[in-house]
């Protein structure tokens, strides 16, 4: 049998702290004035700091005095203290020190690697100190981005800036590192404008040069030559494409000597001719998951953008719309999706008959393709068959989920036929895109998900397959748009 006395082995080992007989190194920790030593043993110290060992290894070899002297002055005395008794004793109490002197603690910690101590602070303070770290944010943030071992942290702070836009808006950013700064603008998922990001980064590079003044105007060209270096790692991480031309005119324009004369040239370009292709390596708009906007398993927050533009006739005639900073003006309701409600034309016209502007996804099988229409009127259940008349409904295709960069958009040309009515069938626009189910496997009930279906190009622009070949549906959604402000 196995018996346990750590606790009074924690207490002793304590108690030698205190030993003035036996101790062979000195610390020397803090600054002037508040400068302290404290005696300690080199045994100890190797085997339970990597620091120290390494520390104590070098020193070794340098000085043959019996007595090892070293010193740490970028940790306060009362800090070394705490981190003294855990390194001997294994034990931290945390409830008497203010939030701000644990961190000071876990930077210290980190500093002298001791990696078991430094984990239990990251997960105390994120499982138990998330409002204080909101609140003192900047702090929380910096020490974070210290050393490149307190991941955790890193990560609980890069989280709440990206979901907390009030938190970035309140953060210093003239305090951060460029290491920080750095990994905090590459995110895609970063919840705010671009425009206010591109400022916030410049606001930093004037900080970086404090003899600057903030009117680019009357910058040398060793002004901006100089704020060129600064931001050199910053600025191939804006999202420049992605911002209005009204942005790139009061933004961008006054800066453009920042940036590289022939990127400059092509985003210049891209605004006077909204059909010129950019370069494959541009970075796209950064995905803004904005609670409510949509509730899909089909298609992302990308082809929702395109849709809306597509629906307010922003950019329809740009194959490069997807460039730009995503277009969210309206709310996506769903209606009814088939793999949740079932595939029969019943329930389509029970959950979407009546309401009107809506969008159709459906996903074909085996393929990823997603293929849909636009009906601004409302759906109804005919027995005989009826048309709906519209001159502003459309159909699309796109590849993929992932893949929106190439997708095919057409209008109705014969407004006469825009969309078909019919109790057997599901949202058809025509025959360019129809969805009529049959009996099919013995089924007593017409089923969507049993059925082939086809793209025979009628009554719109164009063709969204390039086969008019049938196919098979996966699933299907139908969503109300409705304005956000609303």
């Amino acid at each position: 049998m196995l018996s346990q006395f750590f606790n009074k082995l924690s207490q002793n080992y304590i108690e030698i702290l205190n030993d003035d007989e036996y101790y062979d190194v000195t610390i020397e920790v803090g600054k002037d004035p508040d400068v302290k030593i404290f005696r300690a043993h080199v045994i100890i110290l190797c085997y339970r700091s990597p620091y120290f060992r390494r520390t104590l290894t070098l020193n070794k070899k340098n000085n043959d005095d019996d007595l090892v002297h070293i010193k740490l002055p970028n940790i306060s005395p009362e800090i070394f203290k705490i981190l003294l008794t855990y390194v001997y004793g294994g034990v931290i109490s945390l409830n008497e020190q203010e939030i701000s002197e644990i961190l000071y603690i876990l930077a210290a910690a980190d500093q002298l690697h001791l990696q078991e101590l430094v984990d239990y602070l990251q997960k105390y303070l994120i499982n138990n100190k998330i409002k204080w770290m909101e609140q003192h944010f900047g702090l929380a943030y910096r020490t974070s981005f210290q050393s490149n071992s307190l991941l955790e942290l890193q990560q609980f702070c890069i989280d709440c800036l990206t979901k907390s836009p009030q938190i970035f808006k309140s953060l210093d950013f003239t305090l951060l590192s460029e290491k920080s700064l750095i990994s905090l603008i590459k995110r895609d998922d970063l919840q705010m404008k671009e425009t206010e990001i591109w400022e916030h980064v410049l606001k930093w590079g004037l900080t970086q040069n404090p003899t600057f003044v903030s009117d680019p105007d009357i910058w040398t060209d060793y002004d901006f030559k100089a704020m060129e270096t600064t931001l050199q790692h910053c600025l191939p991480l804006i999202r420049f494409f992605s911002l209005s031309s009204e942005e790139f005119l009061q933004k961008v324009h006054p800066y453009k000597k920042l940036l590289k004369p022939q990127f400059y040239d092509e985003l210049f370009k891209s605004y006077l001719n909204p059909n010129v292709e950019p370069s494959k390596d541009i970075l796209l708009p950064r995905y803004r998951n904005i609670d409510g906007i949509i509730d899909s398993n089909i298609i992302n927050l990308n082809i929702v953008s395109l849709i809306s533009r597509w629906i307010d006739k922003i950019d329809i005639k740009s194959k490069y719309a997807y460039t730009r900073e995503l277009y969210l003006p309206y709310k996506f309701k769903l209606l009814l999706r088939g793999n949740r409600d079932g595939f029969t034309p019943k329930k389509f016209h029970e959950l979407c008959d009546n309401i009107p502007h809506t969008v159709t996804f459906i996903k074909v099988k085996e393929t990823e393709e997603i293929l849909g229409g636009y009906n601004p009127l409302v759906w109804k259940s005919h027995k005989n068959g009826e048309l709906g008349k519209t001159k502003d409904s459309f159909i699309f295709s796109f590849k993929s989920k992932n893949n929106f960069k190439d997708p095919i958009l057409s209008h109705v040309k014969n407004t006469d036929c825009a969309v078909a009515y019919h109790n057997g069938h599901g949202p058809t626009f025509d025959t360019d895109l129809f969805l009529c189910a049959r009996v099919s496997d013995g089924l007593k009930e017409y089923n969507f998900n049993r059925c082939k279906y086809w793209c025979k190009q009628r009554c719109y622009e164009k063709k969204i397959r390039d086969t008019e070949d049938q196919f098979l549906i996966e699933d299907y959604e139908v969503f109300q748009i409705i304005e956000r402000d609303a």
